[in-house]
């Protein structure tokens, strides 16, 4: 009891951040990460639990008490190990999962103050091995002779690879863009998750034997049918959900407005928020105004106000409480000078003569009922029209699944959105020997979501290429 009193002392150690005007107008991250001391003192918190709650809110059922023993030990290089032997991206996922409604959320501290930061220390091991390590690789399982490609280099994607190439088979990693990391690249901002970050993690796969194919468009360059007839013994398909979703209301086809995946693709993996450096093309608006109120969401504000916008606002139909963002990110967005416009709706888009946007009509909105979300459903507040001046719009209201892929396999059941259908507990698909996670079976969720279904799909084929079906 005692030893449990001592460690609820120990406050909750926070992250040291830049200072948001600073922030505000660069790309660098936003965190800075923990030193030594501060990662040692926090894992210092952690009661050890004999049944460890955290654990349970993992998708990937990563051995928290475990590397935070190590952590608290000053044993960082065995934190990291322990850590590889569940996930594959621990940098990324200490950046980007929401631990506040995961493990963190699980963790036995938070009842009565705040709980272990567990994101931030994950981050600290896959730091710390990456600037102060061996390079020493985990064990590998003795070749099988097996061959697995793996459709997508996004988080459920990297997973599979990285988990059936240390149990001996061989993988080959198709991904249509020109560098390999998917939404980590071309969704997730700079500032948040930066590129240098993906490269390394995707570089431990390939020193692990993981093979990258980039510009590879499966479903355009080559079937799925053409990948087994080149010897592959499974496919699993990760390609995410990037079609974008818009409102369908009037003038949404003026020019300056666009999907939030156009944007953020073009100042992530375009690079454009490396201006003079890369010259990629992207919308400089002064006023600009972001729909929607998920990370994308949140992510594309950021970004405007960085890329030198004098105001950026968001725009949201329902209330703060019912924000699907992190509640991180939407501190952050606050900090940085971020207005928030809630329960407002947008009803049609004004150009001027030239077809240039120039402002916005919206409606107030009140809540009722909670609808299928579990949110409650905003209903227009009659006569509350008003409008808003703007000179860039940046539509973030949610993705859907792209047909490139699934188009070209018509013997691959989808569900009536267009999504692969696939077994939630393993990932088979309805064609044999094909298997499919994350996003595109899910529609759009997390990052660790996306792992964790990545994690069972790797299961699964592993038995199928030991056993068979």
């Amino acid at each position: 009891m005692e030893e449990k009193e001592k460690k609820r002392k120990i406050p909750r150690q926070p992250m040291p951040e830049q200072e948001p005007k600073v922030r505000a107008r660069n790309f660098m991250e936003v965190p800075l990460g923990y030193t030594s001391e501060l990662a040692m003192k926090e894992a210092e918190r952690c009661l050890q639990c004999k049944k460890p709650s955290c654990m349970e809110g993992c998708p990937v059922s990563v051995d928290i008490p475990g590397f935070i023993r190590h952590i608290k030990a000053g044993e960082f290089t065995e934190a990291i190990r322990n850590l590889w032997s569940k996930n594959s991206l621990p940098a990324v996922c200490g950046r980007v999962c929401p631990q506040e409604i995961q493990c963190e959320g699980s963790c036995i501290l938070g009842k009565k103050e705040a709980p272990v930061a567990i994101g931030n220390l994950e981050r600290f091991a896959a730091d710390h091995e990456r600037t102060h390590g061996t390079g020493e690789l985990p064990p590998k399982a003795a070749p099988t002779g097996k061959k697995v490609a793996v459709v997508g280099s996004g988080p459920s994607g990297l997973t599979v690879a990285g988990d059936l190439i240390v149990k001996g088979h061989e993988v080959t990693v198709f991904e249509a863009f020109h560098k390999a990391g998917g939404v980590l690249v071309y969704g997730i901002p700079e500032f948040r998750l930066p590129k240098e970050i993906v490269a390394q993690e995707i570089h431990f796969l390939e020193r692990l034997g993981v093979k990258v194919e980039c510009n590879a468009v499966v479903g355009r360059t080559i079937t799925l049918d053409e990948i087994f007839e080149q010897g592959y013994d499974a496919i699993y398909i990760g390609v995410g959900a990037g079609l974008p979703k818009f409102l369908n209301v009037p003038g949404e086809n003026l020019v300056g407005i666009l999907s939030a995946n156009e944007y953020l693709t073009r100042a992530n993996l375009m690079k454009a928020y490396l201006f003079p450096e890369v010259d990629t093309p992207i919308p400089h608006g002064k006023n600009v105004i972001v729909l929607g109120g998920g990370n994308v969401a949140m992510d594309s504000a950021r970004t405007a106000m960085r890329l030198g916008a004098d105001s950026v606002r968001i725009v949201y139909r329902r209330s703060k409480a019912e924000l699907p963002a992190r509640a991180a990110e939407v501190h952050h967005a606050e900090e940085e000078g971020i207005q928030f416009f809630f329960l407002t709706n947008p009803t049609r888009f004004m150009g001027n003569e030239k077809g240039r946007l120039v402002g916005m009509e919206c409606l107030k909105m009140e809540l009722g009922e909670p609808d299928a979300s579990g949110r409650r459903r905003p209903i227009p507040i009659k006569g509350s029209e008003f409008k808003m001046e703007c000179d860039l719009v940046v539509v973030a209201v949610g993705s859907g699944a792209n047909p490139l892929l699934t188009s070209s396999t018509p013997d691959m059941t989808l569900n009536k959105w267009g999504y692969i259908q696939a077994d939630p507990q393993n990932g088979k698909t309805t064609k044999k020997r094909v298997w499919a996670g994350g996003d595109i079976v899910t529609g759009a969720a997390t990052v660790i979501l996306a792992m964790g279904a990545g994690r069972k799909a790797a299961d699964s084929i592993h038995k199928y290429l030991t056993w068979g079906w």
